[in-house]
């Protein structure tokens, strides 16, 4: 099998309020609005080689418009194409998508809209914001702790081990480690990857019966100590930090959760191991060895099993977790002491 993705390109999302999300990227995040067209917003991080990592679009409710993964080649786009269908699921081929392109999208068995393509357009500031470095794209962002390019992106679905093999058979991701419960044999995290990340692509267990959910998508910052000053500096500007900052145990990435205006989850990321074997064996973890806590010293908080458009199934509030919904929360069985 030809290698067919080669890396996560770009997130689209939906907000019910464009322009309060816009406000926050820019403001708080340090992303820049680089085009509008028909109400959705194209944003980038000052270091995305790409045109744009984020699109913003309108909509009733924040959920996942579509994820975007460049190919490795025009041929390993149609190939691709080729196999989603083989595998019984029918796509579209789209020819002008805003700075790709073509592309073929489709949704996959979970609910998920995939975008995929190999045209860009890259990205090379002039003027006043060119870099003096030649490899960047653009100078830094004036905003602390502003990431320098588009991470992963997490979503939810019902099955996680069924949703890890589809994506490995047809798309030919790498499945890296899973987490299974302590007390139940039952697999609550998953992460895939296009390349040697830990991950580009991350699936929880989803106890709604609404289907292609999303969980968080990720930026990726330059080096702890900047995603240190960012957590200081969303707390003075009044936004609560949901989670961390922290070491996950699986991928061993820094990390720090905060939500936007239309509630969408975002996560800072840095750090995490490179793995370039291509044999590699996945290994489960269970939360208490510290799967999602390297540390062991905090349980993640409820309101992390949130994933969006909201849902019928269990969910939690930053302010706590209704009793009448604990027994059926995605980890019941977190623990202080147990990541």
């Amino acid at each position: 099998m030809i290698k067919l993705l080669s890396h996560l390109s770009y997130i689209a999302v939906t907000s019910p309020d464009v322009e309060a999300s816009v406000k926050f990227y820019e403001e708080q995040v340090g992303l820049t609005v680089v085009d509008r067209v028909d109400g959705t917003a194209y944003m980038r991080c000052w270091g995305d080689y790409y045109a744009y990592s984020l699109v913003i679009v309108p909509g009733d409710e924040p959920s996942l418009h579509t994820m975007a993964w460049r190919t490795t080649s025009a041929e390993a786009l149609d190939e691709a194409a080729k196999r989603i269908e083989a595998a019984g699921v029918q796509g579209e081929w789209l020819d002008d998508v805003h700075k790709i392109g073509r592309a073929y999208r489709f949704t996959g068995p979970f609910g998920h809209s995939m975008t995929l393509h190999w045209d860009v357009t890259r990205h090379q500031a002039g003027g006043a914001e060119a870099s003096i470095f030649p490899d960047r794209p653009e100078k830094r962002s004036k905003v602390a702790g502003a990431p320098r390019q588009l991470d992963h992106v997490t979503v939810a679905a019902s099955d996680v081990d069924e949703f890890v093999k589809w994506y490995v058979d047809v798309l030919g991701f790498r499945f890296m480690a899973r987490t299974v419960l302590d007390e139940a044999p039952i697999s609550v995290f998953s992460v895939l990857t296009t390349n040697e990340k830990s991950h580009d692509l991350g699936v929880v267990r989803d106890g709604s019966t609404r289907a292609g959910r999303i969980n968080h998508y990720a930026f990726w910052v330059d080096t702890r100590e900047e995603l240190l000053i960012a957590a200081d500096t969303l707390m003075e500007n009044g936004i609560a930090i949901e989670y961390g900052p922290s070491i996950h145990g699986i991928g061993e990435q820094n990390f720090l959760y905060y939500r936007e205006p239309s509630s969408l989850r975002i996560e800072l990321n840095t750090g995490g191991y490179r793995n370039y074997v291509p044999d590699w064996e996945a290994n489960t973890w269970r939360p208490s060895q510290g799967s999602n806590n390297m540390y062991r010293n905090g349980a993640m908080p409820m309101s992390m099993t949130e994933s969006f458009p909201p849902a019928d199934g269990p969910s939690a509030t930053e302010e706590g977790v209704p009793e009448e919904i604990r027994a059926a929360l995605l980890n019941p069985h977190a623990k202080h002491g147990q990541g």
